[in-house]
């Protein structure tokens, strides 16, 4: 009787310390709530991170907001990630809430070599409209109008800006407040009229290779370089990366590139789901799991690298 207490007793161990091993973080870190700016390129790598989440047993949930809202929400921790800080065009918004720490930026960019600023198509730099001091020179055939994303975007701001401060003589402009996908469906059907239009782009995105478009010079010191590129970091809630040390590690390892965001982003702006387009890229490529799963495991503590694969079918 007393060997079999014993026994009972080393179970009952056992089963305590597996417990404690799988419960390595609290309740509240299984969901994961990440913001989405209603960018092709954010829900692309929102949606990866989701997929691979998924696979880890966290469920994450995305939230579309406006640009401006994102770090206030993660100060108020209704938004725990966010995957798309663009610098330098978001800095002037995240700035604040960087000093006073109440969100964190990862060391780490998650993408490098990214652009973001104002394009022409391409038969409009071949008629002299090549950087930002041309576009003034071009105001009648523009109609006097530059075309942004959606009010309270960091892009839309940073052009108020220069026309307000009559910035390369862009006093009387009118900014057009839009959304991306009613932006990049104004763009193909100037295109296909010949005419002319100031837009922002961007890369990663298919607009890349869907149109033939130029990027404006001069502008570096307001959306940062073209030639460098912009850099896209991580930014979280300071009790998240405490409170969650595992999902935290695999935020932390996530490393995007243009190809790949740019092969994700495809389908979905032909219609389809994202998470599918997401898991469809993740099992064609599997091996870029091999670093995002670096020392992590699911929220009950197994394998992360072995229960993704498991997720992905493959």
């Amino acid at each position: 009787m007393k060997s079999l207490r014993s026994l009972a007793a080393l179970i009952g161990i056992a089963a305590f310390a597996l417990s404690l091993t799988a419960a390595a973080e609290p309740a509240e870190c299984r969901r994961v709530n990440f913001a989405d700016v209603g960018w092709t390129d954010i829900t692309a790598t929102t949606s990866l991170a989701s997929v691979v989440l998924e696979g880890l047993s966290y469920r994450p949930k995305s939230t579309l907001i406006l640009v401006p809202k994102v770090f206030d929400g993660i100060k108020h921790k209704t938004i725990d990630v966010f995957l798309g800080y663009w610098n330098p065009s978001m800095t002037p918004i995240a700035e604040p809430y960087l000093k006073d720490k109440s969100v964190t930026k990862l060391p780490k960019p998650n993408l490098t070599g990214a652009k973001y600023t104002l394009a022409v198509p391409t038969y409009v730099a071949d008629a002299g409209l090549t950087s930002f001091a041309d576009i003034s020179k071009f105001r009648t055939q523009l109609a006097g109008e530059i075309y942004g994303l959606e009010p309270g975007n960091d892009g839309n701001a940073l052009i108020k800006t220069l026309i307000d401060q009559n910035r390369f003589n862009l006093k009387g402009f009118q900014l057009v407040e839009s959304s991306e996908e009613f932006m990049l469906t104004y763009v193909d059907h100037a295109l296909k009229q010949k005419k002319f239009v100031v837009f922002l782009g961007w890369e990663p995105h298919p607009m890349n290779e869907r149109f033939k478009m130029t990027y404006l010079s001069g502008g570096d010191d307001v959306f940062g370089s073209t030639s460098a590129g912009a850099k896209v970091y991580t930014v979280v809630s300071p009790d998240f990366l405490k409170t969650c040390p595992n999902v935290s590690t695999f935020i932390s390892n996530l490393q995007f590139t243009l190809p790949m965001e740019n092969q994700v982003m495809g389908p979905i702006l032909e219609k389809h789901d994202a998470m599918e387009s997401a898991k469809a890229w993740l099992a064609k490529n599997p091996t870029v799991l091999n670093e995002w799963l670096k020392g992590v495991k699911t929220f009950d503590g197994r394998d992360g690298l072995v229960a993704v694969r498991e997720h992905l079918g493959i």
